[in-house]
């Protein structure tokens, strides 16, 4: 059996990595924040010690044969269901939360890696994981910028502007139009968000946004 300071070094060690990518993901207000990353974290940590040294005593019986993966496997399938609830379907190919789900089921394989006294690994993981979520998310954003799709949000008198008319507008400017949405946005106005295709770039969106403005009853222009 663990000494009882080594279980606590263990499990102080499994909060405070926890912690630390729990503050990143914090940073940005996802719903799996500090408490949650540590909390997995810990947990699974507790569950590594429990399925390693916690059966020890019946080992000396004849016919028990100790598995001290069980649980570990089981908690690499369970936390899936923690992660689901971090994914939002927003609409139609926008979802989000699948990176916080992602650093969810990773915190819980740091915490069984610090469970198993595999302190290494689970500092060097913890490293790696706040690099690819503070330092390749940027460089992900700029290398890949061409590739997202462009949003233009124009606020029209209700009943001034059809929108075949704005849709026509976009694409003589040169922004092809793949999802139309309207929302209100006061009594006498709507709201519509017109998302572009990919291959809409910036001088074309405020062309686009030019050609908008000019039209009767557009009160705001937003990209």
């Amino acid at each position: 059996m663990l000494e009882h300071q080594e279980i606590v070094i263990r499990l102080v060690t499994a909060a405070v990595l926890g912690a630390a990518v729990g503050l990143e993901r914090e940073r940005l207000e996802w719903a799996a924040g500090l408490r949650t990353h540590m909390l997995v974290c810990l947990g699974s940590c507790l569950l590594m010690i429990v399925s390693a040294y916690g059966f020890e005593d019946t080992l000396g019986a004849s016919h028990v044969v100790l598995d001290p993966s069980r649980v570990a496997a089981q908690v690499v399938s369970g936390i899936g269901f923690l992660g689901a609830g971090t994914i939002l379907f927003l609409r139609q190919k926008v979802i989000r939360g699948l990176t916080t789900a992602a650093s969810l089921w990773t915190i819980a394989a740091v915490g069984l890696a610090v469970g198993g006294g595999l302190y290494v690994a689970a500092v060097t993981t913890t490293i790696i994981v706040l690099v690819i979520l503070a330092v390749v998310k940027p460089l992900e954003r700029r290398l890949f910028q061409s590739r997202r799709r462009r949003q233009i949000t124009v606020v029209v008198e209700r009943g001034a502007a059809s929108l075949p008319e704005l849709q026509a507008t976009l694409e003589q400017a040169g922004a092809r139009v793949e999802q139309l949405t309207l929302n209100s946005a006061a009594d006498d106005a709507d709201r519509i968000v017109l998302t572009c295709t990919q291959s809409a770039g910036k001088d074309t969106l405020l062309n686009a946004a030019v050609a908008l403005r000019s039209l009767t009853g557009v009160r705001e222009v937003r990209l």
